[in-house]
């Protein structure tokens, strides 16, 4: 299959290659912009730990700090391995979403041991301090990244929905599939979205299509890297 892959550059390509792994077609295309926050060194003097809900949060991180002995709570596999290429050796994968990075941390942190530093977007700073402070854990949150909406569709993307060679586009986020839908009807695509499958990461993902069409909705059944992948079908064999 030639497949869209909408998200950040530095994920897409990332995932991209476990595409191209699989025998399909990656066409990145971010409708999203990552700028790192610029700031001083920060302090991370007892901090038991860092969670992390992307990998664009560790790598914003390890631009303001050299520690790298802090245990990172990882979203899911591809926020541990951005953690890992940042140098961060004792790194916990949660394998879910927020919800399951807060379960993990609540079982297996403790309270009494230092504050927990959330290295955060600006569109996720709040909710994971606000679940993890009901558990009793002080968090602090920092804003380290914000992912901003492209100004246009990306070329590659207009022009491989107008060529007709695309057979899907993936989409991560609610917010991702909001701007890829007005970015789509901005540049008079919509009709060349109906013979797309739509891999969504969550149905609230697939909600945020609306109101473009597509000839299939494909959701996750749990939101991570491994359950959208699990969705695209295995290329036929060549014989």
């Amino acid at each position: 299959m030639r497949l869209l892959v909408t998200r950040p550059r530095d994920d897409a390509e990332a995932f991209a290659k476990l595409l191209r792994a699989r025998g399909h077609e990656a066409v990145v295309a971010p409708v999203m912009d990552v700028h790192f926050i610029p700031g001083p060194p920060l302090s991370v003097e007892g901090v038991q730990a860092v969670l992390a809900t992307s990998g664009n949060g560790i790598r914003a991180l390890a631009r303001r700090t050299e520690r790298r002995d802090l245990t990172v709570f990882a979203v899911g596999p591809q926020t541990a391995e951005a953690a890992r290429l940042a140098g961060f050796a004792i790194v916990i994968n949660c394998e879910g979403d927020a919800a399951e990075l807060v379960a993990r941390v609540a079982r297996e942190a403790d309270p009494k041991k230092g504050t927990l530093l959330h290295a955060a977007g600006a569109e996720t700073a709040g909710r994971v301090r606000r679940s993890l402070t009901a558990h009793g854990f002080m968090v602090e949150s920092i804003t380290l990244y914000e992912a901003l909406p492209v100004p246009h569709l990306p070329p590659i993307a207009q022009e491989s929905l107008r060529d007709g060679s695309l057979d899907g586009v993936l989409l991560f986020s609610p917010r991702s599939a909001k701007i890829f839908s007005a970015a789509v009807r901005a540049a008079n695509l919509t009709q060349e979205c109906a013979r797309l499958v739509a891999f969504c990461i969550s149905a609230a993902t697939a909600e945020a299509l609306t109101p473009l069409s597509f000839a299939r909705l494909a959701v996750a059944g749990t939101p991570n890297q491994e359950a959208i992948l699990a969705l695209i079908p295995a290329p036929e064999p060549v014989r």
